[in-house]
């Protein structure tokens, strides 16, 4: 029987998901570190299904400054990816890219925001990687687009673009340490409801 939203998903289907995170969370370790020239380790990652408002509330609240990276995914399946970079995470990756120190959003220039671009639109095709290679489906990507807003406005965009199909998506959540200190990644998933299920089929799960 085909899922007809996320609440059909049961723990099974879930820890499935959580593999495709837990690899995809390896693969955008190893090239932040290669892109940092440092070494990176990431803890095992969160993976959730929760609705718009408890994932705004849980990755900080509306107001939270971040900086969100969104990617649009087609082919044989359909969706968006948002990648959010936290103040934290931005400082560390500026310092050791770049060599230069920030202190809020406001400081970033041109040649920065193009890095933290950059740095985003890796770490979301470590996932589409992960779930290429497991699954063999071809996915295409969009030109990543950016922005620095408040939590509540960054999400509104995938709200607006499938909130008519679910309330419901999904969060990939994990803690890097890099050179002792901590710094958080959020990743945000909505593939629409028919990709979600030939996704979980093509990974060898058949809903009952």
């Amino acid at each position: 029987m085909a899922i007809k939203s996320y609440d059909d998903m049961d723990g099974f289907e879930l820890d499935v998901l959580k593999e495709i995170g837990s690899i995809g969370s390896g693969n955008a370790a190893t090239a932040l570190s290669q892109m940092l020239s440092m070494k990176i380790r990431m803890s095992l990652p969160q993976v959730k299904i929760l609705d718009y408002n408890k994932a705004i509330r849980e990755l900080g609240g509306a107001e939270t400054i971040v900086m969100g990276v969104l990617v649009q995914i087609s082919g044989e399946l359909n969706g968006l990816i948002l990648y959010l970079q936290d103040l934290n995470f931005i400082k560390k990756v500026v310092k050791n890219l770049i060599q230069q120190d920030i202190e809020d959003y406001e400081d970033l220039n041109d040649l920065e925001m193009s890095a933290l671009l950059e740095i985003g639109n890796i770490m979301i095709s470590s996932y589409i990687n992960a779930i290429s290679s497991l699954t063999g489906i071809s996915i295409n990507l969009s030109v990543p687009v950016t922005s620095i807003n408040m939590l509540g406005a960054i999400m509104s965009v995938p709200m607006i673009e499938y909130g008519y199909e679910t309330d419901k998506l999904m969060t990939i959540g994990g803690t890097f340490m890099c050179d002792g200190d901590e710094v958080y990644s959020n990743l945000i998933l909505l593939p629409d409801i028919k990709s979600l299920d030939y996704l979980l089929k093509k990974l060898g799960v058949e809903s009952e």
